[in-house]
């Protein structure tokens, strides 16, 4: 993600607040779920949706990435129904102690982000065991 224009940058940006949006989080959640700088405030938040990019940090850009898979696999399982996977991120599942999934990733942090896309994308759960493939897709 360092390798980004600015214009790309922004972009992603863009998505990935249009995502945390949908899924109804406020301003506070959005800090604490890309955890933002400190220097960022949740009342700052608004600039990310209109024209400023998220900040290009590591820890940033790790909860991005984390962010735009889950997106991903939610699209997998509920390819036609993007209310679905709206309703499967704020409801309670058993698998996190009946917790919403926002929950977990927002209380939890990056080791909630993992545990979510863990659940959802068993090829990333593969991958965490060291089971990795041997080939590389590009």
């Amino acid at each position: 993600m360092t390798d980004q224009t600015a214009d790309e940058r922004l972009a992603l940006t863009r998505r990935i607040m249009d995502l945390l949006t949908l899924w109804a989080l406020p301003a506070q959640a959005i800090v604490d779920i890309l955890d933002l700088p400190d220097t960022v405030k949740a009342r700052q938040v608004g600039r990310f949706r209109e024209a400023e990019p998220l900040p290009n940090d590591p820890r940033v850009n790790r909860r991005i990435a984390y962010l735009v898979r889950i997106e991903e696999a939610l699209h997998t399982y509920f390819p036609r129904n993007p209310e679905q996977r709206n309703l499967w991120v704020r409801r309670g599942n058993r698998r996190f102690g009946r917790r919403a999934p926002i929950a977990v990733m927002v209380e939890d942090g990056e080791s909630g982000m993992i545990a979510v896309l863990s659940h959802l994308d068993c090829t990333f759960a593969w991958d965490l065991t060291g089971s990795k493939s041997e080939y590389q897709m590009t």
